[in-house]
């Protein structure tokens, strides 16, 4: 399987933007979602996830009721929608898969997730 990420770019204080991650390739497992992101200088850290129903969310306290994660129709293609975005939330977002929700929600170490994206970069200026 393979996640390919798009949709970064710069945005002022207070705006938005919306990440694509799409899933291609041999997609006939069941996998959960999500988001992760790294700052400048700072280890990566968990956003969101969703599960493979879309049933289920989970987001980092520090962009909870700002971002929203969900599935396309297809349920191969996850969404982040960002909005009120601050000069904190610049980074570079990395989608990832798991067949286990709890790994793809930051429960276990990273080092347990092997599917990721290219990365794309969100730029928040003040």
């Amino acid at each position: 399987v393979q996640l390919q990420a798009s949709g970064g770019g710069l945005v002022q204080a207070g705006g938005s933007l919306r990440l694509s991650c799409a899933a291609s390739g041999r997609t006939e497992t069941t996998y959960a979602m999500g988001w992760f992101r790294q700052a400048p200088g700072k280890e990566r850290e968990f956003v969101a996830a969703i599960s493979w129903t879309g049933g289920t969310t989970e987001y980092a306290d520090s962009v909870k009721g700002r971002f929203t994660i969900a599935r396309g129709s297809g349920k191969n293609t996850v969404y982040l929608q960002m909005d009120s975005l601050k000069p904190e939330d610049t980074a570079v977002y990395y989608c990832t898969a798991d067949p286990n929700l709890s790994v793809v929600s930051g429960k276990f170490p990273q080092r347990f997730l092997e599917l990721w994206g290219q990365g794309t970069l969100v730029t928040v200026s003040s």
